[in-house]
């Protein structure tokens, strides 16, 4: 019984939740336009008329650049709990980090050499 008061507090934040997203759902529903045009049923309704098919080949080159980004930016986020925590770790903490920031090197020098942060 001791637990169920200590979780409570988050079934009643979930519930409340679920209800309130499915409330407003429903409201979109009965108060929503609904509209049928031509214009609705073309991808990218920007009002601009896609040209060519689906099949064309397109450059793989921004999501390699987007992914070697975030994967970048995530080990990155690392360093922050890190320096907030410096003096208490010491001489071990600071090597610790020390191999961790030489890994992110080496692996960004070698994608620098295998040429994919070229934009040609």
């Amino acid at each position: 019984m001791e637990q169920f008061k200590t979780l409570f507090p988050i079934f009643f934040l979930v519930l409340f939740a679920a209800a309130l997203a499915l409330f407003f759902f429903l409201l979109s529903i009965l108060l929503g336009r609904k509209s049928r045009s031509a214009s609705k049923g073309i991808p990218y309704e920007s009002g601009i008329t896609p040209l060519g098919t689906t099949k064309e080949r397109f450059p793989v080159k921004f999501y390699l650049i987007a992914i070697l980004f975030i994967i970048f930016d995530i080990e990155v986020v690392f360093l922050y709990p890190w320096a907030v925590i410096y003096d208490k770790l010491g001489m071990f903490g600071f090597v610790e980090m020390l191999v961790f920031v030489v890994i992110l090197l080496v692996g960004y020098f070698y994608i620098l050499g295998k040429g994919a942060l070229k934009w040609d």
